[in-house]
């Protein structure tokens, strides 16, 4: 039995079957993951025989269900390496959480001419808010560019930061071309003239060991549904002193300290960010999902998926009609386009052979300009990957070169 092999979970995972019972070979984790038993088992129970609200109750369900959700919290600072759990928002998603960003503590920081840096390869969600921002205040975006093997130049980064730059805005690992940014260097590089830096960790998180003190940003965003988890519950870290000083982002229950037709006072960090009854099934889940992502070992899921890539890398090399996107040492995800074929015609093709990959843009048209291509095949790997979703690939892959030929 292959490495791959050995280290693929998927029998823990009941959404890799057909409807016939075969395999299904999915290949989109980097849009979203499968769930492991473990992860649907919790959200059961939260949903069924331990349900009620939270922070409210005064009755023994409620009180316990509150642990729980507190539980969460504190597991999500434990493996993000916070500070404390008191820096930990729950949100719908980092979509959210970079929108709770721009739209609290971007309002009450960034003015007219400040500048706000961003990357070629950004996700939409870490663009348009800014952009939204600055249609707003009249600050300025600028754009960092790309290396020749498709990673944020460090250098041009240096290059454009300036006094005025208040927010450097990146992804940690690109959705397209899994390049991973050295967060470190940009943190220090961002510092340097007063700037916060803020990560999407989005396509970190599932692979990639994390620590905020050693990387050193201010804000780090990820969704739980890419993490094994569900849907509908996300995470934005921020330090402690930073939340202190941010004003709210959406008014209602849950965020006050006492309310009066006069005026209201807001509770502290992160309940003040936590408008409404919270999504308590979905944090427990998602403590589910940080607990079997752990058992299995970040460290050892992110060799598991980078050596899948360079492998399905070194098969499509091979192939004249195919041409690759992202560095060689692209982290568990692989982006490609077949001449002559549109990706989403590979994609329809692929299906017939249950072979799920993303086919158009990933939310990054301007990286897809910077391609020059209208969108990319994109096949990305799990903890339940292995070489024999590479072979059915490669199957759909000849069997398209034949239809196409």
């Amino acid at each position: 039995m292959s490495d791959t092999a050995t280290l693929s979970r998927k029998a823990d995972f009941p959404g890799l079957v057909t409807a016939d019972g075969g395999p299904w070979h999915y290949l989109d984790t980097a849009a979203s993951a499968q769930k492991p038993q473990a992860v649907i088992d919790a959200m059961t129970r939260a949903l069924g025989r331990d349900y009620a609200t939270v922070h409210r109750g005064v009755y023994g369900r409620s009180a316990q269900m509150t642990l729980g959700y507190e539980a969460a919290r504190r597991r999500v600072a434990d493996f993000i390496g916070a500070k404390s759990e008191n820096e930990v928002v729950f949100v719908r998603g980092a979509t959210e959480a970079i929108n709770l960003v721009a739209a609290s503590w971007g309002m009450a920081n960034i003015g007219a001419g400040d500048r706000i840096v961003l990357s070629t390869l950004e996700h939409h969600s870490n663009i348009v808010p800014w952009q939204m921002l600055a249609e707003h205040t009249g600050a300025q975006i600028d754009v960092c560019p790309l290396t020749g093997d498709g990673r944020i130049d460090l250098g041009a980064l240096e290059a454009l930061l300036t006094p005025r730059t208040k927010l450097v805005s990146l992804a940690h690992v690109s959705n397209v071309l899994g390049s991973v940014l050295d967060a470190r260097a940009a943190a220090e590089l961002a510092h340097s003239v007063g700037a916060k830096l803020m990560l999407d960790g989005c396509q970190a998180a599932p692979r990639m060991a994390l620590d905020m003190a050693a990387i050193d940003c201010d804000f780090y965003a990820f969704s739980g549904h890419k993490i094994y988890g569900p849907t509908g519950i996300g995470v934005l870290w921020a330090r402690e002193e930073i939340l202190d000083a941010m004003p709210p982002y959406q008014g209602g229950g849950s965020m006050i300290d006492r309310v009066t037709f006069a005026k209201t006072t807001y509770a502290p960090p992160p309940q003040r960010f936590e408008a409404g009854t919270p999504m308590i099934t979905e944090a427990i889940a998602l403590h589910a999902a940080i607990d079997y992502l752990a058992d299995y070992g970040v460290d050892r899921a992110y060799d598991h998926e980078r050596n899948l890539a360079r492998t399905l890398r070194e098969a499509l090399s091979g192939l004249n009609s195919v041409r690759l996107f992202g560095p060689e040492d692209s982290v568990g995800i692989v982006s490609f386009a077949m001449e002559g074929v549109h990706p989403h015609d590979l994609g329809t093709i692929l299906d017939e052979e249950n072979v799920a990959i993303r086919a158009g843009h990933h939310c990054a048209q301007p990286l897809m300009d910077h391609l020059g291509v209208p969108a990319t095949a994109r096949a990305s790997f799990g903890l339940y990957s292995d070489e024999s979703d590479i072979a059915a690939l490669l199957r759909g892959i000849e069997r398209t070169q034949r239809i196409f030929g």
